[in-house]
């Protein structure tokens, strides 16, 4: 059974991550905004926040309360800054897609491009390095009374993160807000018909820039839950987990709940590749390991090319919207 919670736990961290940034895809491109942009907010947001909570740490910012200077509630303020830095950046991919009429892709592979430059300049500017470092001080041994809990305790709440929970709570408020609320109504026409929606009165550039915004703040807020819990070193890399987040919305069929489980199913086979020698029937296999750290992406390439006839996207995604076209 430790085994057993083991790779449950590990597929937690993996999973989490991928169906936040998911999510935040999700309502750009159901607003109509293709967001391929997802790397590189995911690698800004994680870089803000790992170096708000490198600077913290070190004593180069020392005017915070004790209980927001360490443990989870630095944790929480460097998620705010990370969410943050994926809406500064998410306004200038909307002003492109939307105002300018851009290519979303290019302006999507633009900041990718930019993201990964810009972290790696700025950090060895700071440290002389390529690495920013941090200690890891977030992690909740045991969640008091629910860690007790037999089976469930030990798989959720022991060895956790509460980022963990604030996924859940990310997926359940999506849900709320796309299905239950006015404004997801009229996202969501914005994404299949905005000429229609625009005949009614809504502005489709305001709901359009709503919905990259909203998706740039949790693809910032994904690269920082993406890089806490796995290392003490940011390198200005989120190892493809946006292109991947990507995978798991396409897989998902543009539905937060099916999102929910593809991403549980990606987090697996991520858990696998990076706990492959601790897992003893995959270690006696005597597999090379970048064998195991290859399946991931084997997988979202096998699963794409079933799974992509049978899923529609949104029909005006992509497509810049032209007040005077019918």
């Amino acid at each position: 059974m430790t085994m057993f919670y083991f790779i449950a736990q590990a597929t937690m961290i993996f999973m989490i991550p991928l169906m936040v940034v998911a999510l935040g895809g999700l309502f750009s491109e159901k607003s109509g905004v293709v967001n391929i942009a997802l790397e590189g907010k995911m690698i800004l947001g994680a870089f803000t926040g790992i170096f708000f909570i490198n600077r913290v740490q070190l004593g180069y910012i020392s005017f915070l309360p004790e209980f927001l200077s360490a443990g989870n509630g630095l944790l929480a303020i460097a998620l705010v800054i990370a969410a943050a830095t994926g809406i500064v950046i998410a306004l200038l991919h909307a002003y492109a897609a939307i105002n300018l009429r851009a290519n979303q892709i290019i302006s999507g592979v633009a900041i990718n491009m930019f993201a990964y430059a810009f972290a790696v300049y700025v950090t060895k500017q700071v440290t002389g390095t390529q690495n920013l470092h941090f200690v890891d001080q977030f992690r909740i041994r045991s969640v008091p009374l629910l860690g007790d809990i037999p089976v469930v305790g030990n798989m959720f709440f022991q060895g956790t993160y509460f980022t963990t929970y604030l996924g859940f709570v990310i997926l359940a408020l999506s849900v709320f807000v796309l299905y239950k609320t006015k404004f997801g109504l009229r996202l969501r026409a914005c994404g299949e018909h905005p000429q229609a929606a625009d005949s009614v009165g809504i502005s489709v550039a305001k709901i359009r820039y709503a919905g990259v915004l909203l998706s740039g703040g949790l693809a910032g807020l994904g690269g920082l839950i993406y890089i806490v819990p796995i290392t003490t070193v940011f390198n200005g890399s989120v190892s493809g987990y946006g292109f991947l987040a990507l995978a798991v919305l396409i897989f998902g069929g543009w539905r937060p709940m099916r999102v929910l489980f593809a991403a549980f199913f990606f987090g697996i086979m991520q858990a696998i590749a990076a706990s492959w020698s601790e897992i003893p029937f995959l270690f006696v296999l005597g597999l090379p390991g970048q064998f195991f750290r290859a399946v991931p992406y084997v997988a979202t390439l096998i699963v794409l090319a079933f799974m992509s006839k049978n899923t529609m996207a949104p029909k005006a995604v992509g497509i810049p919207y032209d007040k005077g076209s019918r």
